[in-house]
C-alpha cells in the first residue's frame, strides 16, 4: 500500500441521530420505513465523523444474495445504493464502503499490503449460499492474498439467541460447517460468525477478529430480531490518506 494510506473501520451504534422512535436515533437505513430528511442528517453525521464528503460513502441496496460489486470513485447521493449487491470491493483511498445491519454480520476485510478492501453483508442466506467466498475471489483478482487479507466480523446475531427451526439449522450447518449451535433456551440455533469464521480460515485468511456484541441482548445496537421496526447501524471500512492518526 501506499506510504501514509491506512485502513480505518468504524461500527456506529444506535445513538448520536435525529432519527425518532421506533428508529431513535443513529439509524442510517434509508429502507426501514425510517423519516428520508432524518436518515440524511444521520449520514452526514457519519461522513463528518469519519471525515469524508458524503459523496465518498458507498452504500448497498443489500439483497441477501452473493452478488459482488467493484466499486471504482464515488457515487452522489442522487445516485442511490449500489444496485442489487452485498459486497463492495475497492482499491480507491478515501471510498468509504458501507454495509448496513441489525441482526445479521457485517464483514470488513482488508489486504493491507495490496490495498484491497471489502464490506460485506452476510445474512443467513447470503452466508449460507457463500457470499463470502465470492468476495474473496474478487479481491484475489485484484491483486489481495489469502494470507495477507485480515476480516472483521461485526456486532451480530449470537448463537445464544438466534433460534432457528432444526430443519433450517441443519440446512445452514450443510453449507456454513460451524454455524449450527444450541441456544440458551436449548433450542436449535445458528452462530453465523462462527461458521464464517471457520470459512474464511479455510481459505487461508490470515486473521478474523470479531466484535462479540450480540445485536439481540445489546440494546444500544439496532436489531429486528428484537424489535421491528427499527433502523440499521454501519459498519464502515476505508483507506485514509490524510496521514493522521
Amino acid at each position: 500500500m501506499a506510504s501514509g494510506v491506512r485502513v480505518r473501520r468504524v461500527v456506529t451504534t444506535r445513538a448520536g441521530g435525529v432519527s425518532e422512535a421506533p428508529y431513535d436515533s443513529f439509524n442510517l437505513g434509508d429502507h426501514v420505513g425510517d423519516d428520508r430528511a432524518a436518515v440524511e442528517v444521520n449520514r452526514r453525521r457519519l461522513a463528518e465523523g469519519i471525515g469524508l464528503p458524503l459523496e465518498r460513502l458507498v452504500w448497498m441496496e443489500q439483497i441477501h444474495g452473493r452478488n459482488v460489486t467493484v466499486v471504482n470513485g464515488p457515487r452522489s447521493p442522487s445516485d442511490g445504493p449500489v444496485p442489487v449487491t452485498d459486497a463492495l470491493v475497492t482499491k480507491e483511498p478515501d471510498l468509504a464502503l458501507v454495509t448496513l445491519t441489525a441482526d445479521c454480520v457485517p464483514i470488513l476485510l482488508s489486504d493491507d499490503e495490496a490495498g484491497v478492501i471489502a464490506a460485506v453483508h452476510a445474512g443467513r442466506i447470503g452466508a449460507r449460499i457463500g457470499i463470502v467466498p465470492e468476495v474473496v475471489g474478487v479481491m484475489i483478482n485484484l491483486g489481495a492474498r489469502p494470507e495477507q487479507i485480515g476480516a472483521f466480523l461485526g456486532p451480530a446475531a449470537s448463537g445464544r439467541r438466534y433460534e432457528v427451526p432444526a430443519a433450517m439449522q441443519a440446512d445452514v450447518e450443510k453449507f456454513l460447517p460451524g454455524s449450527a449451535t444450541r441456544t440458551v433456551n436449548g433450542t436449535p440455533g445458528l452462530d453465523l460468525r462462527a461458521g464464517l469464521r471457520r470459512q474464511l480460515l479455510a481459505m487461508g485468511v490470515s486473521s478474523v477478529a470479531e466484535d462479540p456484541r450480540c445485536t439481540i441482548e445489546d440494546s444500544t445496537l439496532f436489531s429486528h430480531r428484537r424489535g421491528a421496526p427499527t433502523g440499521r447501524f454501519a459498519s464502515v471500512i476505508w483507506m485514509d490518506s490524510s496521514g493522521q492518526g
